[in-house]
């Protein structure tokens, strides 16, 4: 039975993170010419489009999205309460749902930072589709400590302030998702 909750949640994981993309991809003023950011335009257009017509966004918040990546979230801890037998509660899904959300934004930003570290050190100057979006992605993540952090002999230490601030806002969002919940 656990086998079968980690393969949903896994997918649902993985579907919520490229729905997140797309939601954060605008923010970061991302590139969407960029052929990554046509392929998660068009792995998530079936869904959003359609719901675009009824949501309409709200200033720069794309809700259609921010919906569909909620509804996949709350479908996703249903379905892994009704295996596990265990009553559902609309509260208790609206707000694991929510903040499943902000913490795979968390990861999302975390993975993307360690991505581009290791892209540094493999195939430093070169430019692919991928380095270009993952770079739009965490410049405006790495911008504010690395005008505070100065490179050591050299070396952009930058990233790593960033991946424990982001670290820390996990654990604060853990320890308040306990305090809802």
């Amino acid at each position: 039975m656990r086998a079968l909750i980690y393969i949903i949640e896994t997918i649902a994981s993985l579907f919520t993170f490229i729905l997140l993309l797309r939601f954060w991809l605008p923010w970061v003023g991302a590139d969407f010419r960029n052929p990554v950011s046509q392929g998660i335009l068009q792995a998530t257009s079936p869904l959003i489009n359609p719901l675009r017509r009824i949501v309409p966004s709200i200033g720069r918040v794309d809700t259609a999205t921010v919906l569909v990546a909620f509804l996949v979230q709350a479908i996703t801890a249903i379905v892994v309460l009704l295996i596990m037998g265990v009553p559902i509660l609309p509260k208790f899904v609206i707000i694991a749902s929510i903040f499943e959300l902000l913490t795979l934004s968390l990861r999302m930003f975390t993975f993307a930072i360690i991505l581009r570290i290791l892209l540094s050190w493999i195939a430093p100057g070169t430019f692919n589709p991928a380095t270009a979006l993952v770079a739009s992605l965490t410049d405006p993540i790495l911008r504010p400590f690395r005008r505070y952090i100065p490179p050591l002999g050299g070396f952009d230490v930058s990233p790593i302030f960033a991946i424990i601030f982001l670290g820390a806002l996990s654990i604060l969002l853990e320890d308040s998702r306990s305090l809802f919940m």
